[in-house]
């Protein structure tokens, strides 16, 4: 039987990516050596009910989500605290010792796409966005065509 790793949050950015930059394979001072980037971030997921008692109660939940290579350049543009962001993704644990021997833990979420919903941090007096398309679509693309479909 095939499982199922799939996992959908909505929620709020609590601090900016976390950008980190490392050789793919061979010797980490050689230039010609592809990098590979990994940005990390926090993501707060909050629930509202009310209690027994008609109390509104707000739990929230934070998440560690995790975006690999080319969603991981688009994070760093794109992402700011207090961003709200749909994230798709699955579920990853991993586990390391550290240098005194002690075991820890990791569950994240490993992103496969994430969209931009909004930022409540924005008001009027910033100014708009960089275009996270601009540098790919220039004069000089060429236009698709007719598509066969």
């Amino acid at each position: 039987m095939v499982g199922v790793n799939k996992v959908i949050l909505i929620g709020n950015l609590g601090k900016n990516p976390e950008i980190i930059s490392f050789p793919k394979e061979g010797r980490r001072d050689d230039p010609m050596v592809p990098v590979v980037r990994k940005a990390t971030f926090p993501l707060a997921t909050t629930e509202i009910h009310k209690n027994k008692d008609g109390e509104k109660i707000e739990q929230t939940d934070w998440h560690t989500v995790v975006c690999w290579r080319g969603l991981a350049d688009i994070a760093e543009k794109l992402l700011r605290k207090g961003t709200q962001v749909y994230v798709e993704g699955k579920l990853q644990n991993r586990s390391w010792e550290d240098r005194d021997g002690n075991k820890h833990y990791a569950t994240e979420v490993v992103a496969e796409n994430f969209t931009v919903l909004g930022n409540r941090n924005r008001n009027d007096e910033q100014p708009p966005a960089p275009d996270p398309y601009a540098n790919i679509l220039t004069e000089d693309t060429e236009p698709i065509g007719d598509l066969p479909f």
